[in-house]
């Protein structure tokens, strides 16, 4: 089965260093959360707001090992008006057996914002 795992989070500045490390934190929270492995990943899309032209988030990758050959594209947010600013979005396509509703989307820092709905609870964050 194939499904799509969300996560975002923002950053205080648009910083090379920043972009980066914000990244890596997230997708190490979803990659933890829903336990994938680099072989289950078809691809990944990545999103900024037009506030961070500082360098491409998809840089934080290089740092996880075997995550070479995962397809990675980044891409510009949609600048609607009154919308989340300095916020880097994920969208990981990942060949699961994990039923939808137990797929946990991660968003950190102000990001929380765009999905409460879909905050992990105590019941799904691993121990």
């Amino acid at each position: 089965m194939v499904r799509g795992i969300r996560g975002a989070i923002t950053v205080k500045k648009n910083e090379e260093k920043e972009i980066i490390l914000s990244t890596e934190r997230l997708l190490m929270e979803v990659v933890k959360n829903n336990n994938i492995d680099p072989t289950m990943v078809a691809h990944i899309l990545m999103t900024v707001t037009e506030d961070l032209n500082a360098t491409f988030p998809a840089k934080a990758l290089r740092s996880f090992n075997d995550w070479k050959y995962v397809p990675v594209i980044c891409s510009q947010e949609i600048p609607v008006p009154n919308s989340l600013p300095m916020c880097i979005r994920v969208m990981l396509t990942v060949n699961t057996e994990v039923p939808q509703e137990n797929i946990k989307h991660i968003y950190l820092e102000e990001a929380v914002s765009l999905r409460p709905d879909l905050r992990l609870t105590e019941r799904h964050q691993e121990v």
